[in-house]
This record gives structure tokens, C-alpha cells and sequence, in this order.
């Protein structure tokens, strides 16, 4: 007889994020002690060494409520008891900037980005879930972000693996307890001041209420969709960039970025954004804060050049049109031609 269905599912979906890694690597699984972490600690845990892997987990203690030390501590014993070695608990502070959601993310991802390559690890698994994903669908269209933006979250992003983004919360809470495994709720999942979780606990009953089920299956299909056509007009943006940067050594030094404005006339408008933001981004602006408000002032100054000053971007980025070419750096610019 084999395992019940949502165990089943969680390993299966492990065992397909792991295929293409070589045989003896080390995957660490990012694990809060909530349901989602957990289930994937436990499939983790089954599935790597079955596919000739090591595996390994990683806890990061944000050190933002009492007793999360020893929290953080009971998952790492629990760890070595799902056959999770090494397994380590990483302590961060939290800044400010970018709110609290933000900050805890920068911090959280900092250390997950440390443990990886001390420990050398292939990959590390995030538990994000598909209801996750079309949570960040919802947060991303009301604050009128592009296509990239409402793909949402990628299965896979460099050395971060999401093996659950086709799963449901529910199927990782059933896989727990068919385990025999406790989830930690934090406290913060049910805090009505973050902005996700009114989005979990407000508008999505409201939408399903309303609109009938399936809402969340739709959003999270809708992010798969805008990612395929995403990585379209990116590969195209990849293109015009090429052809629209300008060699200058003098912005090359501080880190400039230059494009030639007669490239990007060329260009329909969601691939010279692109472009564009790419270029603020290359110059220094941090891509959290860069939004699209910023990118449409700058494309204003191809689009409807009328002698327009400076446009300011976050980071300290200055981006000014000067001779048919667009120039994005910290430095002070020269009057606009």
C-alpha cells in the first residue's frame, strides 16, 4: 500500500524540482516550522536520498517574536529526525527599509544566500505554495505592475527551487498530518496589517464567494501564462538593449548605463521599458523599489521629449536625454540638448 495521496504529491513534486541535479549534491530546504516548510522538509528528506543527493535545512531565527530561538532550535532537531544533515539555524536582523514584510525577506534571503555557499550547496527548496502564488498575483495587480511582475513567483530562480507551486496549502496541511508532523502557525500569518494576509483572509474568500471557486487555480494559471509571454518580449528587450547601449567609459567608470534614443524609438513599448528598466537597474536602482511610475517618466523622455529635466528614480539613479542619448548614473548631469 503506498503513502496517502498528499504525501505522495509533496514527494512527487520534490522528486521532479531535484531531477536535474548531479548525483551527490547538497539541496537545502528553507524551513520555518510552518505546514508549507515542513511537508517540504519531510519529502525532501525522502526524495534526495532515493535520487543520490544529500540534503540538508536551513532556519532563520528573524529573532521579531519571544521564544524564536527555541522555535528555530526545534526545527534543526527535527531536521536530523527527517534525515536532514546538516541542519542549522541562521540569526538575522531585521532592518526598516522597505517595510517590515520586505526587510524580513531581505534578511531572510541574505542568510539562506550565505548558508548555501558556505555549505556549497546545488540548490535551495522554498515551500511557496500555489496559493502563495496567487497572493502575489492579487498584491501585484493592485499596484499596477506589468507582465513580469503578475507572473509571479518562478519554480525556479537561479539556485531557488519552488517544487510546490502547482500545490495547495491544503495538500501540504494534509501531508503534515498523515507525517504525524506538528506545524508551527506563526503569529504574523494571521496579522491583519500585512498586506497578504488581508489578501489571504479577506479578498480571496470574497472572490471565491463571489465569483465561485477556482479563483485561486485562475490567478496562479494567469502568473504561468504572463511568465511565457514575459520571457518573450524579455529575450526581445535583450536584443534592443544590445543594440541601444552605448560604449562610454567615463559612465562605465561609476557605473553608468548609456542608450541611444533612435534604438528605442524602434521598439514597441513594453520591450523599450524593458529596456529601460533594465538600464536604472544596471545603473544602480534597486529593482524593489523601481517601479513602473518610474519607468514611464523615464520613457517620456523618448516618447514626448520636450527638453525635460533630470528624472529621479530610487537609488540616487538621475536619468537625463542629452544628444539622442539617454544617460542613467549617479553623478550630477549636464543640461539636457
Amino acid at each position: 500500500m503506498g503513502p496517502p495521496p498528499a504525501v505522495a504529491d509533496v514527494r512527487r513534486a520534490v522528486r521532479h524540482a531535484l531531477g536535474d541535479l548531479a548525483p551527490g549534491s547538497l539541496v537545502l530546504v528553507a524551513c520555518s516550522g510552518g505546514a508549507d516548510s515542513l511537508a517540504l522538509a519531510a519529502a525532501t528528506g525522502f526524495a534526495a536520498p532515493r535520487a543520490g543527493l544529500r540534503a540538508g535545512l536551513v532556519t532563520v531565527d528573524h529573532g521579531l517574536q519571544e521564544g524564536s530561538a527555541a522555535r528555530a532550535a526545534d526545527v534543526v532537531r527535527l531536521a536530523h529526525a527527517l534525515g536532514l544533515d546538516p541542519a542549522e539555524a541562521r540569526a538575522v536582523r531585521v532592518g526598516t527599509a522597505g517595510g517590515p514584510e520586505a526587510a524580513a525577506r531581505e534578511a531572510r534571503y541574505g542568510a539562506l544566500a550565505e548558508a548555501a555557499e558556505r555549505l556549497g550547496a546545488a540548490a535551495v527548496l522554498l515551500g511557496h505554495t500555489r496559493d502563495d502564488q496567487a497572493e502575489t498575483v492579487l498584491l501585484r495587480l493592485a499596484r499596477g505592475s506589468g507582465t513580469r511582475s503578475l507572473a509571479g513567483m518562478p519554480a525556479r530562480a537561479g539556485l531557488y527551487r519552488r517544487p510546490f507551486l502547482e500545490l495547495g496549502r491544503r495538500t501540504t496541511a494534509a501531508a503534515c498530518a498523515a507525517l504525524g508532523l506538528a506545524p508551527w502557525e506563526d503569529p504574523h500569518n494571521v496579522d491583519d496589517r500585512y498586506a497578504r494576509v488581508r489578501v489571504r483572509r479577506r479578498l480571496l474568500p470574497a472572490l471565491e464567494e463571489e465569483l465561485g471557486p477556482g479563483v485561486t487555480e485562475a490567478l496562479a494559471r494567469t502568473a504561468s501564462l504572463c511568465r511565457d509571454d514575459a520571457d518573450a518580449l524579455d529575450g526581445w528587450a535583450d536584443e534592443v538593449y544590445a543594440r541601444a547601449a552605448v560604449a562610454d567609459c567615463a559612465l562605465s567608470d561609476i557605473g553608468g548605463v548609456a542608450l541611444a534614443v533612435p534604438e528605442l524609438e524602434k521598439a514597441p513599448a513594453a520591450v523599450r521599458r524593458r529596456v529601460l528598466r533594465r538600464a536604472a537597474v544596471e545603473a544602480g536602482s534597486p529593482p524593489g523599489t523601481l517601479a513602473a511610475g518610474h519607468v514611464l517618466r523615464i520613457d517620456g523622455l523618448v516618447t514626448g521629449w520636450r527638453g525635460q529635466r533630470r528624472v529621479e528614480v530610487p537609488g540616487g539613479i538621475g536619468v537625463v536625454r542629452r544628444y539622442g542619448t539617454l544617460v542613467f548614473a549617479r553623478q550630477p548631469a549636464s543640461p539636457a540638448s
